[in-house]
């Protein structure tokens, strides 16, 4: 009886696929090693490197994947209330942060500055400049969810195409470079861990700490699931899902800036690119409903980091940049596929008809 509630607890934890999916592909790298006569174990090795410019830092492929993920979970924290809010996606975040990002580093470098290693203005300025240029673009598209009853995956289309022409404006159609160590601190290391997936943790621990200790997170479910019953109960349903998108623009711009120091640039072309699409499917692969409602910022958190060890492991098999989005789609499918409502019907069923049987 208690291995029967045991494993009934495990078949119903919340977060069992993400961490499944994501074993997988572990399991990947581990044959992968095996089979070329490398040490199966390899996958997981952190060691300490010394470099010239960061000092002694953490070193191997767990540590690329949570640095270079970092990104994609800040923004799935965003996009996460959103689809629980709204029961719509904001396909324009990649774009938001090329935006940020560029706003940022004219304000740091100076209007028409193609390149400086000396602050214009003072490095606070040029953050919260970026950041509130997040939270403006987070507004425009809430408002036109909220209160104008846009679909959200057409009222953040406008944002989609415009932020990155939005962005060479401001940067004179230059790519604007900041190479001043201050803002290259945000895409670099602190001691021994990268600064970005530090940025991460922090971001995840206070928007977890608010929607916990707070009655957000039941009035963003709440909305989600059935709006009008919401209003009813006396929710300003409008006024949460307009906060989901000024929350969602607002980490749009922490990882536009995040993105920018890596490169210590401001490249609106490339900046965030397709980085949309990986915050949707991790929020996906973290098990959540894309159709709004109950969600799982844990699940979210775990599907980005699944979908940069999926980059990363295609990149150790040999396949190229090119090449790599197609087997990621694949990869993705299944795993969405096998998440899905009716494949774990299926599965109940079965498991159902065993018992049935065990007790005839």
């Amino acid at each position: 009886m208690k291995n029967n509630k045991s494993w009934n607890k495990i078949k119903n934890w919340p977060l069992l696929l993400p961490v499944v999916a994501l074993i997988l592909v572990m399991a990947v790298n581990i044959i992968y090693d095996a089979v070329n006569g490398n040490n199966p174990l390899s996958f997981f090795m952190i060691t300490l490197q010394q470099t010239t410019s960061n000092g002694t830092i953490l070193y191997g492929r767990i540590i690329d994947i949570l640095n270079r993920g970092s990104e994609a979970a800040i923004l799935a924290i965003g996009m996460t209330l959103v689809v629980s809010s709204s029961a719509g996606t904001d396909i324009s975040v990649g774009s938001v942060m090329s935006l940020c990002a560029s706003f940022c580093c004219m304000l740091l470098a100076g209007y028409g500055v193609s390149s400086t290693t000396t602050l214009a203005k003072p490095l606070i300025v040029g953050i919260l400049g970026g950041l509130l240029m997040g939270v403006v673009c987070g507004m425009f598209n809430g408002t036109l969810v909220a209160y104008f009853k846009i679909q959200p995956m057409v009222a953040t289309l406008i944002l989609f195409s415009a932020a990155r022409a939005i962005g060479l404006l401001l940067c004179n159609d230059l790519i604007v470079y900041v190479r001043n160590p201050s803002y290259a601190f945000f895409g670099s290391f602190v001691g021994p861990l990268p600064t970005p997936l530090i940025i991460t943790a922090i971001c995840v621990a206070v928007m977890s700490i608010l929607l916990k200790k707070t009655a957000l997170g039941m009035y963003i479910q709440s909305v989600g699931i059935n709006d009008k019953a919401s209003r009813i109960a006396g929710l300003n349903s409008k006024r949460i899902i307009f906060l989901t998108y000024v929350i969602c623009g607002l980490f749009a711009g922490i990882a536009g800036i995040v993105n920018s120091s890596r490169i210590t640039s401001a490249d609106s072309n490339n900046i965030g690119l397709y980085l949309e699409m990986d915050a949707i499917l991790a929020v996906a692969l973290g098990g959540n409903s894309l159709g709004g409602g109950k969600f799982n910022l844990a699940g979210s958190i775990i599907g980005a980091y699944t979908i940069q060890a999926i980059t990363t492991t295609l990149y150790a098999l040999g396949v190229s940049a090119a090449q790599a989005p197609v087997f990621k789609a694949i990869i993705v499918i299944l795993i969405v596929s096998i998440q899905s409502e009716p494949v774990r019907n299926f599965f109940k069923k079965q498991s159902a008809a065993k018992q049935a049987k065990g007790v005839a």
